[in-house]
């Protein structure tokens, strides 16, 4: 039976969470090294390595874009999530074997950005094979706790071996991967059920909504940007600002990701009983008072405190968030590569936000009350979209 008539049966239990290890792995390596990687092997200077890394993640956006929805007209997510992994070998191939920085941004293009969806590939077969909320989400807890020890290991292998030997970890990487994914594609066999399509979720938005759709991407855009601000500006502050040790730093960034993976968890079994447009809600409300609390903190102990409304605001935003627009947004793979996206543009606009810092009248805390204040405009944006949607509808 052809690929695109048949609903996907979910694949074995351990196949996944190995995979989604494998796939942060891939990107929590490649991710940190890759400005090394240029400066190391084709000499480029920063300016150079900005905008090769611009051209770079231009080309990964459009690619996230295209493809996911060409995989949703065939619903061939699995040998999608193959030809990344092929794609990621000869991306590491082309980046050993050039010699200028000029093929190197074309190799980044042309296999970086296809190479670079798995992830995506990964949410949508799941989607798409019917998993439930907290399979999702625990998926997503598993490319974070991935993205917790990537960047040293990849530390580790640059100081090791160099900047090739990345290249070759993800050249690995890849190959577990290839053999986890014929795995889930010879385990993941078609059923006959009648059903063409994934059930429809009762929270989707009705067909057309583009109205609705494009607002509720750009609540996303702003709890991603005020998300990455914080984690982009949150060192700094702790020493600028609140005047605090850089040690202090280092210990609320590590309690933030600490949390991170358990309150993913919890929220995830939450997202199977409550509505996942409720749970987001509720996220946005901590992210604001986690934003509101950096404000006026002028103790590491408020600071540590704060932490706890941070992770479970995120987990509702970035674990949550990923199911709401696979139920929101028609087709498996653009859902999911819209929501991926939507966290590459705000953190594009998280970089105009620490720059108000520097008005007189704002300062560094004034960052964090704009933070606060463009949850809560995002927060205000998802039922407003609901509204536009019903209104079209009717």
């Amino acid at each position: 039976m052809p690929a695109d008539a048949s609903r996907r049966a979910p694949v074995p239990r351990l196949l996944v969470p190995s995979a989604a290890l494998m796939w942060g792995l891939h990107s929590s390596l490649l991710s940190p090294a890759l400005a090394l990687i240029l400066a190391t092997l084709y000499e480029a200077s920063t300016s150079d390595i900005g905008w090769s890394l611009a051209i770079y993640n231009a080309g990964g956006f459009i690619a996230s874009i295209v493809l996911p929805a060409w995989t949703d007209r065939r619903r061939t997510y699995l040998p999608m999530l193959m030809a990344s992994a092929v794609l990621t070998i000869a991306l590491a191939a082309a980046l050993a074997a050039v010699s200028t920085l000029s093929l190197a941004t074309v190799a980044l293009v042309v296999l970086g950005g296809p190479a670079g969806l798995g992830t995506t590939m990964l949410f949508a077969h799941l989607r798409d094979a019917g998993s439930s909320t907290s399979t999702i989400v625990d998926t997503r807890a598993i490319i974070s706790a991935a993205w917790m020890g990537g960047p040293p290991l990849a530390t580790a292998i640059i100081g090791w071996s160099g900047a090739r030997g990345i290249l070759l970890a993800l050249a690995v990487i890849a190959v577990v991967n290839i053999a986890l994914t014929a795995v889930m594609m010879r385990q993941t066999r078609p059923v006959t059920a009648e059903v063409q399509e994934p059930a429809r979720s009762p929270h989707a938005l009705p067909p057309g909504s583009r109205t609705a759709i494009v607002v509720i991407i750009g609540a996303f855009v702003l709890f991603q940007a005020t998300n990455a601000t914080a984690m982009t500006f949150m060192a700094l502050y702790v020493t600028e600002t609140v005047g605090l040790a850089v040690l202090w730093a280092g210990i609320v960034l590590g309690v933030a990701a600490a949390l991170e993976v358990p309150a993913l968890m919890i929220i995830g079994r939450l997202g199977d009983r409550v509505s996942h447009l409720t749970l987001v809600a509720v996220g946005a409300v901590l992210s604001a008072v986690y934003y509101a609390g950096l404000v006026v903190v002028t103790e590491p102990v408020l600071l540590l405190a704060l932490q706890i409304p941070n992770a479970l605001g995120f987990a509702a935003i970035s674990g949550i968030g990923l199911a709401l627009f696979q139920d929101l947004i028609p087709g498996a793979g653009m859902s999911t590569g819209l929501f991926m996206n939507a966290r590459r543009v705000g953190a594009v606009l998280s970089g105009p936000i620490i720059a108000a810092g520097a008005l007189p009248l704002l300062g560094q805390r004034g960052i964090f009350a704009i933070c606060a204040v463009l949850t809560v405009i995002g927060l205000g944006m998802i039922p407003l979209a609901k509204r536009l949607a019903a209104r079209q509808e009717g």
